[in-house]
């Protein structure tokens, strides 16, 4: 069963992400690719360099980043191949306690979304 795992965070935090976080994270990768769970991962650039796509009254309609009025945004995912849910979880409660280790005042989420196998 494969998850995305989308870690959500205010990128207005004035928290700086230590060199520590970065480095747990390598670790936490390293381990993941090693017994097979992680799939892919990758952290993201802030807003200010994307855009929203939506489609408002019939019309397509794109607007440049930043997204000012979003409260939380992705700041990184990663996608997992695991045997269940409750395995997925733990795995975004890991990535929750790493960044509360580097960074004890952040406030952030893991959402955790099973990938529809077609």
């Amino acid at each position: 069963m494969r998850f995305l795992c989308m870690v959500k965070m205010d990128e207005h935090s004035p928290n700086e992400v230590p060199a520590s976080l970065y480095e747990a994270m390598a670790a936490y990768e390293r381990e993941g690719r090693t017994n097979g769970t992680l799939v892919e991962s990758q952290g993201l650039l802030p807003s200010d360099a994307g855009a929203l796509v939506s489609a408002v009254d019939g019309r397509v309609k794109s607007v440049d980043g930043p997204f000012a009025e979003a409260k939380e945004l992705v700041g990184g995912y990663a996608i997992v191949d695991v045997h269940s849910r409750a395995e997925a979880v733990e795995l975004g409660r890991r990535l929750v306690r790493l960044h509360l280790e580097h960074i004890p005042a952040w406030d952030g989420v893991v959402e955790i979304r099973q990938i529809a196998e077609v």
